[in-house]
């Protein structure tokens, strides 16, 4: 007896504000990993406010997290037209954050916190001004998310909801460390404010890559033929490991700070 397999789903076509976010996501990706050449070949701390660490770390999370982004809104219930426009102003954003960070690499000086020049200023305080703008878009889409439960298989609306949430706290470190690094440099502790974000660069890092991890996750799962309550289970326990672990690096930033 031939076993038959159940009718898929046609793949519903991109629409031109997704294709521009991946296209875009790509680039930025592929911009990380040119300057990872650039230090191969040219050398230097990768520690540092200056380094070519930046570029490459900042270009491959933009460029990962702007299409993992792009791909989770497509389940989450929200009109077209407002996600096209938050996924373009999100895109824009990036392109602006990355961009900031790359011109000040490639000029060796550093790219956050740098008030030494009137241009420097303008940099830095464009890139905190960005980093304002993703806190808006990407809170707009969690709360859509929180809102309704999101389309998708099994063990989807758990995994973008988890994701989302865990990218919040990805979002309120790197507010803390922006503002704390701010005032340390008014005050005149710029040393200090370089400094200051050390202890919560692994929870920053940690929470901002769930919401691509844990849907990813979901939609592999999807692709097998285990029973839904397994599927479910599994997302579950993805979701409390992840948890525990954006726990623990949170405790040792507290512990550090």
């Amino acid at each position: 007896m031939t076993r038959t397999r159940p009718p898929t789903t046609p793949k519903p076509e991109l629409r031109p504000a997704e294709r521009l976010c991946h296209a875009t996501g790509a680039l930025l990706v592929a911009s990380g990993l040119l300057h990872l050449l650039v230090f191969a070949v040219d050398g230097g701390p990768w520690d540092g406010p200056v380094s070519w660490r930046k570029p490459v770390t900042f270009g491959l999370s933009f460029g990962l997290t702007l299409i993992a982004v792009t791909w989770v809104t497509s389940y989450v219930r929200m009109e077209a037209r407002p996600r096209a426009a938050l996924l373009l102003v999100f895109a824009a954003d990036c392109v602006v954050e990355v961009g900031g960070i790359t011109l000040q690499a490639w000029r060796r000086v550093p790219s956050h916190l740098n008030m030494s020049t009137g241009f420097d200023t303008a940099v830095s305080m464009m890139l905190a001004v960005g980093g304002g703008v993703l806190v808006v878009v990407l809170t707009a889409f969690a709360l859509a998310s929180f809102r309704n439960p999101p389309t998708g298989p099994v063990g989807m609306p758990l995994a973008v909801r988890s994701g989302f949430a865990i990218l919040l706290v990805a979002l309120a470190s790197g507010a803390v460390m922006i503002a704390r690094g701010v005032v340390l440099t008014r005050t005149g502790h710029q040393e200090a404010a370089y400094h200051s974000t050390a202890p919560l660069k692994p929870l920053h890092g940690v929470s901002l890559h769930a919401v691509l991890v844990l849907p990813a996750l979901a939609w592999l799962l999807s692709r097998t033929d285990w029973s839904e309550w397994t599927r479910e289970r599994v997302v579950l326990g993805a979701v409390c490991c992840y948890a525990a672990a954006v726990l623990v690096t949170g405790l040792h930033a507290a512990l550090a700070w």
